[in-house]
C-alpha cells in the first residue's frame, strides 16, 4: 500500500505558442481519448501491481510491469534499474526537439525521489517541472500542500544490575526512555495545530528482572513547514534529554530520514484545475486558491516535498472512497478500495489532468515562465512564505 517502483518518466517537446483560443479543454479532449484508448491495456498493468504488494526498494514486479508495458509503446526509451537502485526506472520521450521537460513520479517509501535529486536524475534531463498524484478520502484539490517530516532513532544507554539484588548500582536505560516517552505526551497539550509527533518502544530491555542497559525508540515528528518543524525538534529533543537527565543514562538521537513540505505551485495548479473540471463525469476542484490549499492541506509527508524545493512541482490529490466507515490510505480498507475498477477511473482522470498541464506546459512558455518566477518567489531562497 505505501511503496510503489520509483519511476521517473519524462516528457520532452518543441517550444510552440498557442493560439488564444487554444485552451486546456480544447487540448484536453484529444488526450482524453488517447488516454481511453490506453485503457484497456492500463488495466491489466494497474491490476497485477496491486494484487503483488511490494515492499518498498522490492518492487521487482512492479518495476518488471512498468518497464514492460512502456517498452511496447513506440518512441519511449527505458532505462531499468537507474542510479543505483534496482527498482528505479526512466523513461523518455523525446522528439529530438528543443523545449522543456517534464517529469512524472510516482509514489515511493524510503525517500526514493531524494535519493533520485542527489544521484542528479532531474540534473541530467534537465527537468523543468515535477508532477505527480495520489489518492486519498480528502476532496479533490490541485494543491496538496504536505508536511517537513524528521524521523528519530533514539537509543539510551545505561547499566546493567540484577533488579531485586542490587538495582541501586544499575541505570535504567527503559525507564529513561519512557520518561521521555512521557514527556512527549505532554508536549503534545502545548502544541500547534499542524505538530505530530508519534513514537514507538522498539527495543524495551531483555528480562524483567534486570535494569535495562539499554532502550530504544523509533519517533516520527512533523510540522506545516521545515521552520516550524525546527522548532518542534528542539521541544522534542528536550524531552529525550530530560529522560536521560533524570535517570543518569546517556542518549543518542540520529535522524533517519527527513522529507521537507511539499510547496505546491499555484500556476500548474490552476492549469490542473481547468483539465479536471473540464473533464466528465463532473466533478469540481474548489477555484480558488486558497480554498484549495486550505482542501488540499494534509500532516502526511512525501519526499516529493523535497523535489519541489528544487523546482516547481504539482502534486494533486484524488478521492478514493473505501466504502461505510472505512479508513485512508495505508489501511486494508482503503487497499481492497484502490483495486477497484472505479478506483481505477479515478486515476485515469487524474492523468488526463496531468497530461492536460504537460502539454500546456510544453506548448505556452509564458506559462513556463510563470511557473518559474512563482517558484523563485516561493521556495527559491530556500524557505516557503506560507
Amino acid at each position: 500500500m505505501e511503496n510503489t517502483v520509483d519511476g521517473f518518466v519524462i516528457v520532452n517537446h518543441e517550444d510552440t505558442h498557442p493560439s488564444a483560443d487554444d485552451a486546456p479543454p480544447a487540448r484536453l479532449k484529444d488526450i482524453s481519448s488517447v488516454v481511453d484508448g490506453l485503457a484497456d491495456d492500463l488495466w491489466p498493468v494497474n491490476k497485477k501491481i496491486h494484487d503483488n504488494p511490494e515492499l518498498g526498494f522490492k518492487e521487482f514486479i512492479a518495476h518488471e510491469t512498468l518497464t514492460t508495458f512502456l517498452k511496447s509503446k513506440p518512441g519511449w526509451k527505458i532505462t531499468p534499474s537507474a542510479y543505483g537502485m534496482a527498482t528505479a526506472w526512466v523513461a523518455v520521450f523525446d522528439t529530438g526537439k528543443r523545449g522543456p521537460v517534464v517529469s512524472f513520479n510516482v509514489e515511493m517509501g524510503g525517500g526514493g525521489k531524494i535519493k533520485l535529486l542527489r544521484a542528479g536524475a532531474y540534473r541530467d534531463h534537465k527537468v523543468d517541472i515535477s508532477m505527480l498524484s495520489h489518492p486519498g478520502i480528502v476532496p479533490d484539490s490541485a494543491l496538496v500542500r504536505t508536511a517537513a517530516f524528521t524521523s528519530l532513532r533514539v537509543e539510551y544507554f545505561g547499566r546493567e544490575a540484577h533488579a531485586a539484588a542490587s538495582p541501586w548500582l544499575g541505570i535504567n536505560a527503559l525507564d529513561a526512555l519512557i520518561t521521555a516517552y512521557n514527556g512527549l505526551s505532554a508536549l503534545r497539550q502545548q502544541t500547534m495545530p499542524g505538530d505530530v509527533i508519534q513514537g514507538q518502544i522498539s527495543h524495551g530491555g531483555v528480562r524483567p528482572n534486570i535494569i535495562h542497559a539499554y532502550a530504544a525508540g523509533r519517533f516520527v515528528v512533523r510540522a506545516s513547514t521545515q521552520e516550524r518543524l525546527a522548532q518542534l525538534r528542539r521541544k522534542t529533543d528536550a524531552c529525550f534529554e530530560a529522560g536521560a537527565l533524570a535517570t543518569g543514562a546517556t542518549v543518542k538521537i540520529t535522524a533517519t530520514q527527513s522529507y521537507a513540505d511539499h510547496v505546491p505551485n499555484r500556476a500548474l495548479g490552476a492549469v490542473y484545475r481547468r483539465c479536471w473540471n473540464a473533464l466528465d463525469p463532473p466533478s469540481r476542484v474548489p477555484e480558488d486558491d486558497e480554498l484549495a490549499e486550505l482542501l488540499g492541506r494534509t500532516m502526511a509527508s512525501t519526499d516529493q516535498g523535497d523535489v519541489s524545493y528544487a523546482l516547481p512541482s504539482l502534486q494533486p490529490g484524488f478521492a478514493i472512497a473505501p466504502g461505510p466507515g472505512g479508513n485512508g490510505p495505508h489501511s486494508p480498507d482503503f487497499a481492497d478500495a484502490a483495486g477497484t475498477r472505479a478506483a481505477f477511473e479515478r486515476c485515469l482522470r487524474a492523468g488526463k489532468a496531468m497530461a492536460g498541464v504537460a502539454v500546456e506546459v510544453l506548448a505556452d512558455e509564458d506559462l513556463l515562465r510563470e511557473v518559474k518566477e512563482e517558484w523563485r518567489r516561493e521556495v527559491g531562497e530556500g524557505k516557503t512564505k506560507r
